[in-house]
């Protein structure tokens, strides 16, 4: 019989017991940080864009040229992203980058809208970004916006709040690529075209303040604005059948006194109490107008079997302290934080008619297949911004020889740059959608 060694059994139930355990337990958390680093080296970080007071994580679109770099994949498909992404909910943060571009790198800003250079003091106003609730909205990307709308020609019509619009996507866009100015006409030059060659792609102004056809007011003739609800104005519809993108913006124009026509009757008339009409407000007119204009578009498209996208930009709310003809005001220097500011009233009920009409277009559209119609809601965020308005600074240096009795200001238009690069930074995302998903054809 062999004799048993009480310490072999002594210490194999001890290394059982204790250290074998001991052992197992400690190399665990170290093969798993093993893994964890290794894994976490495989994955690209993203850049990251520092704010005031704040950090937010930017994803570069794929369809960046402006690096040669590998582009940085989001963690959620792109798509999902802007599916769920409502832009015109937010508020405005600091942002200490500053525009893309200033007077001196555009040559296409309006003299009145050159707001630093006609002597305004402050420049705080250049160094906010519009976040929105849910979501993070990209810088703009010049090259990007031009990839894509490459051999197209876009056309902005309606009243000078799309010339201003216009003028600040040109800005943005020269700052990857220059544009030609190759037709101009009217007083004002309200009907331009420029031209990038780097892309063959064209932009459009066309001044239609009331998108259908009418007479405008002046000093020299009626107080008051003449509209046929039920006529598009073919200075600009006629050449829907060259156009692949039109952005409409109207609105302010439907404040003045104004008499509205359908057919050949008066329909009513505003704030015209001379002229013995029935005496309406200006919603109607305006719904009607706006369904003329869409239903025009679509008609003129569709019988040619040929698509098109539209886009309607809501109304950006004014910022005068006063009545605008009896030297109002808009002196304010900083935006209003969004629980300062409620939307309502007046600009409430235009937005919500815009909304209505484009779904209603919508739903026309698809007789035909091959339209894309959407709402570019600026309305909320501009209501923010009474800050980035000219003020008295439309004039240059309107205070070098003292306080005048009057100072006209412009509180309707934004200087550029100015909070109005924003709208172009939401345009870009919607075309950036656009190309994820193509137009349905018939």
């Amino acid at each position: 019989m062999g004799s048993t060694n009480p310490f072999n059994d002594k210490f194999l139930s001890l290394f059982t017991m204790r250290i074998l355990p001991f052992t197992l337990y400690t190399l665990l958390p170290i093969a798993l940080l093993s893994i964890y680093f290794y894994l976490l080296s495989l994955t690209p970080f993203p850049s990251t864009e520092l704010l005031h007071s704040s950090t937010i994580i930017t994803y570069h679109s794929s369809l960046s040229f402006s690096s040669p770099s590998p582009p940085i994949p989001s963690p959620l498909p792109s798509s999902a992203v802007k599916d769920s992404c409502d832009y015109s909910n937010g508020d405005w943060i600091r942002d200490m980058r500053g525009p893309l571009y200033n007077v001196t790198t555009c040559g296409t800003i309006k003299e009145s809208e050159k707001c630093i250079s006609n002597g305004r003091p402050d420049s705080d106003y250049l160094y906010w970004r519009w976040k929105p609730n849910q979501c993070h909205l990209p810088r703009f990307e010049p090259n990007t916006f031009l990839q894509l709308i490459s051999n197209k020609h876009i056309a902005f019509v309606g009243d000078s709040l799309a010339r201003n619009q216009l003028e600040s996507l040109l800005c943005m866009l020269a700052t990857a690529s220059t544009p030609d100015l190759v037709y101009r006409n009217g007083p004002d030059n309200k009907f331009r075209r420029w031209h990038f060659p780097s892309h063959n792609a064209s932009f459009s102004l066309y001044w239609s303040p009331f998108l259908v056809q009418g007479v405008e007011r002046s000093n020299e003739g009626p107080y008051y604005n003449t509209m046929y609800l039920d006529l598009i104005n073919e200075r600009w519809a006629r050449d829907v059948e060259q156009m692949d993108l039109v952005v409409v913006s109207f609105g302010h124009w439907f404040l003045l006194p104004s008499v509205y026509y359908e057919g050949a009757s008066v329909l009513g008339s505003l704030n015209c109490p001379d002229l013995n009409h029935t005496e309406i407000d200006f919603y109607g007119p305006l719904r009607n107008v706006l369904r003329t204009t869409l239903n025009g578009i679509i008609e003129r498209k569709g019988a040619r079997g040929n698509g098109i996208d539209v886009i309607v930009k809501t109304l950006s709310p004014d910022h005068f302290e006063g009545d605008w003809n009896k030297g109002g005001t808009c002196s304010k220097t900083e935006p209003y934080r969004k629980e300062e500011k409620q939307l309502g009233g007046m600009e409430a009920e235009i937005r919500r008619i815009e909304i209505e009409e484009v779904e209603a277009a919508k739903v026309k559209a698809n007789e035909f297949g091959g339209f894309r119609f959407e709402v570019l809601d600026v309305t909320k965020l501009a209501l923010l911004r009474p800050d980035g308005h000219p003020g008295p600074y439309m004039n240059p240096f309107p205070f070098a020889k003292g306080v005048p009795e009057r100072v006209q200001n412009d509180c309707v238009h934004w200087c550029l740059p100015g909070p109005i690069d924003t709208w172009n930074e939401i345009f870009l995302e919607m075309i950036k959608k656009w190309e994820e998903q193509p137009r349905r054809e018939e």
